[in-house]
C-alpha cells in the first residue's frame, strides 16, 4: 500500500477525502498535516485553535504534522516552509499526499507542482464530483460539522457557528458553492465514521476580521470561535 499523508484543515472536505481513502484501501495514510499559524496558534483560514485539530487526531487514531507559519507569512516563505516540511515527511517514507479539493483548476497545479518539485504525487479523491453531491455524501456517511468561518460578503454572519447538515444546502444562496469551494464557508468536523468518539468543544464569541490585500480577495471574515471544554 501507498504511504500517504492527508492535508487537514479540520473541516469536511479533508474528512470526508479521508474518508473515501479508507474506503478503498490503495493508501496507508499514516498522518495528518495541518498549517497553523503560530501567531494565533490556530488553522490558517479556518481559525480552529490547534488543540482542537489535536483532539480531532486523537479521535480518528492518527499522529499531527504540524506545519507551523509566521502570522504574516510571504508566497515564498510559505513554499519555503512547506517543501521544507515535505522533504522531512518523505524522508520517512511518504510518497503521496493527499487534498481535500473539488474543482479549483489553479490550486491543484499548484499542488502538484509543488509535490513534483520534492519527489511526492497528490492525490484528489473528490475531483470533479459535483458539490451538491459531496455535501450529501458527507451528511448521509454520519458526519457532524459546524461552520467556523463565513465570508461576509458570501452569507450572512449569522450561518458562523450553525450546524453543517442536510438542510443547508436548501437555503445557500445560488451564487454560493454547497461546499464553500470558492471560500464562501469553512467547518470543523467534530463527529462521523472515521472518529473513535466525538471530539468535544464549547461554542466562543463570533469574531470578525479584516485582512487587507492588493488582490480582488475578499477580505472580509466571520469566525466562530470554538473552544476546548473546560
Amino acid at each position: 500500500m501507498k504511504k500517504a499523508i492527508i492535508s487537514w484543515s479540520g473541516g469536511k472536505d479533508s474528512a470526508l477525502a479521508l474518508f473515501f481513502c479508507r474506503q478503498a484501501g490503495e493508501y496507508d495514510v499514516v498522518g495528518l498535516l495541518t498549517n497553523v499559524n503560530t501567531e494565533w496558534n490556530r488553522v490558517s483560514m479556518h481559525g480552529v485553535r490547534a488543540e482542537l485539530i489535536e483532539a480531532q487526531a486523537w479521535a480518528i487514531g492518527l499522529p499531527l504534522f504540524r506545519l507551523n507559519l509566521p502570522g504574516d507569512v510571504s508566497m515564498d516563505a510559505y513554499n519555503s516552509l512547506t517543501k521544507n516540511r515535505l522533504s522531512e515527511l518523505k524522508a520517512h517514507g511518504i510518497t503521496h499526499v493527499i487534498y481535500g479539493d473539488i474543482f479549483l483548476e489553479d490550486l491543484r497545479r499548484y499542488r502538484e507542482q509543488q509535490l513534483r518539485e520534492i519527489g511526492l504525487e497528490a492525490v484528489f479523491p473528490l475531483w470533479h464530483q459535483p458539490t451538491n453531491d459531496v455535501l450529501q455524501t458527507f451528511t448521509a456517511a454520519g458526519f457532524k460539522a459546524v461552520i467556523v468561518c463565513v465570508n461576509e460578503n458570501r452569507l450572512p454572519a449569522a450561518w458562523a457557528g450553525r450546524e453543517l447538515d442536510a438542510t443547508i444546502v436548501l437555503e445557500l444562496p445560488p451564487t454560493v458553492d454547497a461546499c464553500g469551494e470558492n471560500g464562501e464557508y469553512h467547518s470543523f468536523v467534530y463527529d462521523g465514521p472515521i472518529f473513535k468518539k466525538p471530539v468535544a468543544f464549547r461554542k466562543g464569541d463570533h469574531v470578525s476580521r479584516s485582512y487587507d490585500s492588493s488582490e480582488h480577495w475578499d477580505t472580509r471574515f466571520i469566525f466562530q470561535d470554538l473552544w476546548s471544554p473546560a
